[in-house]
Formats: structure tokens, C-alpha cells, sequence
């Protein structure tokens, strides 16, 4: 029986499977290169590899493609007759549950194996991914909590576990200690693009902007080369330029690492809509930049999978003229609305108010907008996304609230925002 480096038995696999394993898990935990094609090198390698099928599954579940759910779901059955002890038994439980979309039962069961298994870093990784899809900011935070007292900064990958809990303290509002604990997992793995994230998150919630711009230029080779993850953290460079109102430094980077290759990746598409839409909130012109993210957002329309997705894709039509497929995304909610698992929730509570509002705004139809946006974006943390993400929901109903106009809410908003951020352009005082 072979053993993987932090001593968990690996049923079915040879050495070199073993090390093929190991190389995947390594690329993961820093969202670096291609640990796909390793994982189908170890399965290659060793067809009854349990972890190397349950591997697969996860990594195409947790990138949101709806492509992901066929090749998970076949992962998932070639592993079950292989899965001999209690932690791949667990894993293969929470991927059944995932690929049905039951998101929350998903999240437990994983969690049951780092409780089990506190040093088994893919199920805390796994369990962080799922945690962030249901923006469930404590679990953010006390998954890892949980299991680094067990662990010693010695052991491999644990700079991952404290980028995590950075994370996790970031989204609990605990500044302080989410930027020590991000920068010591930098300074202990400089290419860990999740930690480096983590504090780029901090200095956004502060209104940093300086100093965030100084963190991400300091060493970006580090954090994007080879990464999967880097669209997502030159998003984060480009939000603080937004705030300080260079706007051309923002479309160069928007022109270049963001959507340069013309991504056609759910993540990547995500970041290139939240930040077309805040310069369109600004009256920005953005030529024809629109028409090749709607585009590639096409495919997703009619995939009524996850509703944050959803929201992204509707930015897109809304921006790009493409009211057929808004009612694309629509019908694929009213399926979702009706189906089992948790993206019904998702979907109802708040995915698809967001799109009416969405829909609304680009109508002209302000009012319609506040309406639908003002109920959900206090509950908006069910669909997901970080705070920094959701921000644009109260962004667009701000800007809603200045045109149509309603002064004493635009007024109110901006007082909201100060409090938090004084120095954002968001935050001017409005006048009654």
C-alpha cells in the first residue's frame, strides 16, 4: 500500500502513480499549471488509483463548467469500487453529493474528513472551494482553524493552509490578522497565488489602494506565471486603479491579463464581466469589448448551474445587446427553480432577482433595478462570490439610485460606504 506525504494510504496505486498523485495535488494547491493531465497520468498509471478517479472529480466540480459534471460524474463511478478505506470513502460521498448540486451536504461531508483526517490538505482545500461557491464565510475561516493546530509550519503545504485562513479571516472582517497570516504564507511560498489573493482581498475592503497596488506589483511573476488563478488577482490590481480613477490603466490591464487570450473559462469570464460593468456603472466607453465576453459567455446561457455564473453572463447580454440570450439564462433558471439541489436556493433567494435588477439597469428602468436589488443584497452571500465580488450589487444599486434619481437612498448608500471605505470615489456625500 502506498502512502502520500502527509501518511494517508492511496488504495490501488503504484510508486510512480503514487508520484504522479503527488505532482497533481502539489499543481492544485497553487493553482498552477495542468493537474488534470498528472491526475489521468496516475490513472493511466494505475486504473484502481481511488484517490487519482476522486481527484479528477474535484477538479472539474470546482471550476463550475457545466461540461465539469459529466466528466466528475463518470470520475466518480470509475472510483467507487475502489475506495477500501474511511478518508476515500468520505471523499467519494461529498463528490455524489456535488455532482447532484447538493453544495451544503457536499461541504459536511468533506468536513467530516478533516475532522478525521486534519492533515488531509485536498479535503480542507476541496472544503475551502465550497465554502467560497456558498459564501459560507465562517467555514471559510474555521474549516482551517480547526485544523492547523494539528499541523506544523514544516510540513509541506503549509503555506496553503495559512492562505486559506487568511481567506477565511478576511471574509469575517478579522483585517489584522488576514494580512499577517497571508503575507507569512507569500513569504513561505512565494508562488501561492491563493495567499497572495488573500491579502489583495484585505487592502480592497480597507479601501487600500496604494497599498494594494504595491503588493501586487512587488512580485507578479511569482503569483501569475503558470497560474490559473492569475486572471482573478490582476482583477484585484485593476479594481485599485478603478478606485483611483486611472481608468486607462485599468482597460491595459482589462486589454492584457485579464481578457487578452479571450478566456472562455467560467472564472476567468466572471472577472472580466464585474469589471467591464463597474466601468460601464461610470459611463466608461468600452468600445467593442462587451461583444467578445457575451461571446464567450454564450455557451453558459443555457446551463442553469450555478446562479453567480448567471449573473455574470446577464452583465454580458444586458451590456452587449443580446436580449435573447437574457431570456436564455432566464429559462434556464425557471429549470433550475424546479430541479433538486441547492442552486435552486441559490437561484430563487438571490441569482435570480440579481438578473431582473441586472435587466432592469440596462432597461433604463431604475426603479425596477432598487427594487429588485435592495431585498437580496444583505442575504447575497447564498449565491456565493467574496465580499469584494458582491460589491458590484451595491455599486449598480447606488448608480440606480443616483439616476433615477432617488437622492435620499443614493445619499444614504454613500453614507453606508464611507463608513467602510472613506476614500472611495463611492462614497462622495449626496446632496437632499
Amino acid at each position: 500500500m502506498q502512502i502520500d506525504q502527509h501518511g494517508h494510504a492511496l488504495s490501488g496505486a503504484s510508486p510512480a502513480a503514487r508520484d504522479h498523485y503527488e505532482r497533481t495535488v502539489g499543481l492544485f494547491r497553487l493553482y498552477s499549471g495542468d493537474p488534470l493531465a498528472a491526475a489521468e497520468a496516475a490513472i493511466a498509471d494505475s486504473p484502481g488509483f481511488a484517490m487519482a478517479h476522486l481527484l479528477k472529480a474535484w477538479l472539474n466540480l470546482l471550476g463550475t463548467e457545466p461540461v465539469g459534471l459529466t466528466v466528475a460524474r463518470e470520475a466518480h463511478l470509475a472510483a467507487q469500487p475502489h475506495c477500501l478505506n474511511d478518508r476515500e470513502k468520505g471523499h467519494l460521498a461529498a463528490i455524489g453529493h456535488l455532482v447532484d448540486g447538493r453544495w451544503h451536504e457536499a461541504s459536511r461531508a468533506i468536513l467530516r474528513v478533516s475532522t478525521d483526517h486534519p492533515h488531509d490538505l485536498l479535503a480542507l482545500q476541496v472544503g475551502h472551494q465550497i465554502d467560497f461557491f456558498t459564501g459560507n464565510a465562517r467555514m471559510l475561516r474555521d474549516r482551517m482553524a480547526r485544523a492547523l493546530v494539528e499541523w506544523s509550519p514544516e510540513m509541506a503545504g503549509y503555506h496553503a493552509l495559512l492562505g486559506m485562513y487568511a481567506f477565511g479571516l478576511e471574509e469575517t472582517a478579522d483585517y489584522a490578522h488576514a494580512e499577517a497570516n497571508g503575507r507569512r504564507a507569500v513569504e513561505l511560498e512565494p508562488r501561492d497565488g491563493w495567499a497572495q489573493h488573500a491579502v489583495a482581498h484585505v487592502m480592497e475592503m480597507q479601501g487600500r489602494t496604494g497599498d494594494g497596488i504595491a503588493w501586487m506589483r512587488d512580485n507578479p511573476e511569482a503569483w501569475s506565471r503558470d497560474s490559473f488563478f492569475a486572471v482573478h488577482n490582476w482583477w484585484h490590481l485593476a479594481l485599485y486603479h478603478l478606485d483611483r480613477g486611472e481608468i486607462d490603466e485599468v482597460l491595459s490591464l482589462f486589454d492584457g491579463p485579464i481578457f487578452g487570450t479571450r478566456s472562455m473559462v467560467a472564472m476567468d469570464l466572471l472577472d472580466a464581466s464585474a469589471l467591464l460593468w463597474r466601468l460601464h456603472l461610470r459611463g466608461v466607453e468600452l468600445g467593442d469589448r462587451w461583444k467578445s465576453v457575451a461571446d464567450n459567455w454564450q455557451p453558459f446561457a443555457s446551463a442553469g448551474n450555478y446562479a453567480f455564473n448567471d449573473a455574470h453572463a446577464v452583465m454580458a447580454f444586458v451590456c452587449a445587446g443580446r436580449p435573447d440570450r437574457i431570456a436564455e439564462v432566464m429559462e434556464a433558471q425557471d429549470r433550475a427553480l424546479s430541479a433538486a439541489g441547492d442552486n435552486a436556493g441559490f437561484t430563487r433567494d438571490v441569482g435570480r432577482p440579481v438578473v431582473l435588477g441586472l435587466k432592469a439597469f440596462g432597461d433604463g428602468d431604475y426603479a425596477g433595478c432598487i427594487a429588485a436589488l435592495q431585498p437580496v443584497i444583505p442575504i447575497a452571500n447564498r449565491f456565493g462570490g467574496s465580499h469584494a465580488q458582491r460589491d458590484l450589487l451595491d455599486l449598480t444599486l447606488a448608480e440606480a439610485a443616483l439616476r433615477l434619481p432617488d437622492p435620499a437612498l443614493a445619499r444614504a448608500i454613500s453614507a453606508e460606504r464611507r463608513a467602510m471605505k472613506p476614500d472611495s470615489p463611492h462614497a462622495r456625500p449626496v446632496s437632499l
